[in-house]
């Protein structure tokens, strides 16, 4: 499974090289967001808060009739879990290059998107269902989201994300959220 996310991983930051495509108007500006999310574990969940910026970079010509654009995704957060019956903080920050499709030729106020990147912990992330060895993880996110407003300034997307240390140190149960994102562009 780990060679699997690393092939992911190689494939998408050799996509990001070859540069990013044809920023629509509502992509090439820089950007502020706020999210929150949570675990799918049942009575277990934990959640997430966080803010960040997406820094656009690289724009190139549209890409197989729709717009490509890559950009940087520098985030803070906070999780929140289940812990010996109380619930546990832990802060993270991080960084992520994300590449960006937007349908119809870069027009379509719909888009996908995929990334990967590090983050870094202040400890441990224990819950009472998953204990991570590393306070360094790797991370993936896929997301759908749709621009809306004059030059499409406000995005609501819905993102997918995964972190693990790769196998780096056991035990390394890895964690995924559901993330909905709010983003305001300049």
């Amino acid at each position: 499974m780990h060679n699997n996310r690393m092939t992911m991983a190689a494939a998408l930051l050799a996509l990001a090289a070859t540069g990013a495509a044809a920023q629509g108007r509502q992509d090439a500006s820089p950007a502020v967001y706020v999210e929150g999310g949570q675990t799918l574990h049942g009575s277990g969940n934990s959640q997430m808060a966080g803010i960040g910026v997406m820094l656009p970079w690289a724009p190139n010509p549209s890409w197989q009739g729709g717009a490509r654009s890559f950009y940087w995704d520098l985030f803070a957060s906070q999780w929140r879990g289940p812990y010996e019956g109380e619930r546990r903080s832990i802060s993270q920050i991080g960084a992520i290059a994300t590449w960006r499709y937007r349908f119809d030729g870069g027009a379509s106020p719909w888009f996908v998107e995929a990334g990967i990147g590090a983050s870094v912990m202040d400890r441990l992330y224990r819950t009472d269902g998953r204990s991570f060895s590393t306070t360094f993880q790797f991370t993936e996110a896929i997301g759908a989201g749709y621009s809306f407003g004059t030059h499409g300034r406000h995005e609501l997307s819905l993102r997918l994300q995964h972190f693990s240390n790769a196998g780096i140190k056991k035990p390394n149960p890895g964690e995924n959220f559901v993330r909905l994102r709010y983003a305001y562009r300049f």
